[in-house]
């Protein structure tokens, strides 16, 4: 009966420390979520600030650029920094960084500020996700591609609420009322700190035992491991310049091709960035499930028909595609981070730092070269441009396979006897 008990405590115990840790995951896509629905106001206001400001779609791309790149910029040295020295309160600073940009938003009167308020908003994502990444991993119990996924998908779908919460409060009551979501940073602030209080515990806590879903180290030498890091970079180059092409100037397509007013483009794009939050929400447990490159393979490259019909659709067929479009391009999303980190498991803050950082970068440059590209022709060569860029998909083929969970039973097979 004793053993009866303590096989039924343990057990207790064990489901009490699952529920501790997937908490702490939901934590961080509740903050994601937060974060994220904060930093897409400054792209959902862009029609708005145009009229009021005067500007070209050149300037429109600098402010995305601005954000992006700063945020690209500081995202790798943050994780550098934090892979040698861990920071649990980081993740409760970086949003505060993000309140403070929030507030020059509402207030600025000139383009200056504009800009400044969007470096603000960059400077704390960039401490934001580098660590958050970490954490996820850290509270994964190894399915690291089901934790990223979750954790990401908080983001997606607050960047989706962007839009709507831009037509129907910003929009209505004026740029002074950004402002108010200076609380919801509060609110993350405040959630951030308890995930703060874990992560210290954590670090000072024993190591636990390997998962059954642990991933085996690569087999692969440093230089099959730096191409195949630089394959991952160009498969991200492809990704954000498309998807910076619909996050920045799909409401301006709209209008321009099918004359829609500015409340109804925006709930298109709505539903684009909805289906980018499901299609991540996908993609990282079918990667745990098939491997990370066949969702790759079918991510990048599989949504290449679909772009390249989409600068052709009509208006019913354009909402179609755009949900098919962020449905699979985002599915490589979580995929593609959780790959790099199998290839260099040591260093989780470096890797996640490089490929957001790198990621916000991209989009920050597309915006700006989309921008003038649009100046000096039309909104609709741009997407005829664009389409043809998840072709760089095929570059998929020249990846190591990797990323199926190892169980123990597993190892135990192929150890020497």
């Amino acid at each position: 009966m004793s053993t009866t008990f303590s096989a039924g405590r343990s057990t207790g115990h064990r489901r009490a420390a699952e529920g501790a840790v997937f908490s702490i995951i939901m934590a961080l896509s509740f903050s994601h979520f937060l974060n994220d629905m904060m930093q897409s106001l400054v792209p959902a206001l862009y029609p708005m600030l145009k009229g009021s400001y005067g500007l070209s779609f050149a300037q429109i791309g600098l402010i995305t650029l601005t954000m992006q790149v700063t945020s690209s910029l500081l995202q790798p040295a943050v994780g550098l920094s934090t892979d040698r020295r861990p920071q649990p309160y980081s993740l409760a600073l970086g949003m505060g960084v993000t309140l403070v940009g929030l507030l020059l938003l509402a207030h600025a009167g000139s383009y200056v500020m504009l800009l400044l308020a969007a470096t603000m908003v960059g400077m704390g994502s960039a401490v934001f996700h580098p660590e958050a990444s970490r954490v996820a991993r850290m509270a994964s119990g190894g399915r690291h591609g089901l934790a990223q996924s979750v954790f990401q998908v908080g983001g997606n779908i607050g960047s989706s609420l962007g839009p709507i919460l831009a037509a129907f409060i910003v929009i209505p009551k004026g740029q002074g009322s950004i402002g108010w979501f200076s609380l919801v940073a509060l609110l993350a602030m405040t959630v951030l700190f308890s995930v703060g209080n874990w992560y210290r515990r954590e670090r000072s806590a024993p190591p636990r035992p390997r998962s059954l879903h642990a991933i085996a180290p690569p087999d692969l030498s440093r230089r099959k491991i730096g191409w195949a890091l630089v394959i991952l970079l160009v498969l991200v180059f492809s990704k954000a310049f498309y998807t910076t092409s619909l996050n920045t100037y799909f409401t301006f397509y709209l209008i321009s091709r099918f004359h829609l007013s500015l409340a109804t483009a925006q709930i298109y794009l709505f539903v684009f960035l909805a289906s980018v939050a499901v299609g991540t929400l996908i993609g990282g447990p079918l990667s745990d499930r098939i491997g990370r490159k066949s969702v790759m393979w079918g991510s990048i490259l599989g949504v290449l028909p679909f772009t390249l019909i989409l600068p052709h659709a009509s208006l019913l067929w354009t909402g179609v595609l755009v949900v098919v479009i962020g449905l699979t391009l985002a599915s490589a999303s979580s995929t593609i981070i959780v790959y790099a980190l199998d290839l260099v498991p040591g260093k989780i803050g470096t890797i996640a730092g490089l490929f957001f950082g790198l990621s916000f970068g991209l989009a920050g440059v597309g915006a700006a070269l989309l921008g003038r590209l649009a100046d000096a022709t039309s909104i609709e060569f741009v997407y005829q441009v664009c389409a043809f860029l998840p072709a760089i998909g095929l570059l998929t083929a020249f990846l190591p396979n990797l990323g199926r969970p190892v169980r123990p039973d597993a190892v135990r097979s192929r150890a020497p006897a």
